[in-house]
């Protein structure tokens, strides 16, 4: 039998509309460019894991303030049946750098112009539906 594996991602977002994107370093999607994100570990929330995820990936500290949503289509990791949280986050503090599983980080309003990672795309689609 199969296991759904569950994840947190994060759009964190500048006010002058920026978001932090990473540069994938490993499979998939090696050299894509993604949310910061990652796999809930034991014992974790959702919310602990993206704040921890954001950190280890960016650097940054983040405070979450909603919920995007909830993103389950079967396919939208080719290891397996992945389901992804995903908040919508303030930067607090910290120096924007690549780290972790990261190759790079870019800080972009162009996202929409950017080949995306998962369903990374349809994800900022549903967090900024009028393009902002």
């Amino acid at each position: 039998m199969a296991v759904t594996v569950v994840t947190a991602d994060v759009i964190i977002r500048y006010p002058d509309g920026g978001i932090i994107l990473i540069k994938r370093g490993k499979e998939p999607f090696l050299g894509s460019w993604a949310l910061p994100g990652g796999i809930l570990e034991e014992g974790e929330t959702v919310e602990q894991c993206a704040v921890r995820e954001a950190k280890e990936e960016t650097g940054v500290s983040v405070n979450l303030r909603e919920l995007v949503g909830v993103f389950s289509e079967p396919g939208r990791d080719p290891r397996g049946h992945y389901v992804t949280i995903v908040f919508l986050a303030d930067p607090m503090e910290g120096s924007p750098q690549a780290a972790s599983d990261a190759a790079d980080l870019i800080i972009t309003k162009g996202f929409r112009d950017l080949p995306l990672a998962f369903d990374h795309a349809n994800v900022l689609r549903a967090a900024f539906p009028e393009g902002a």
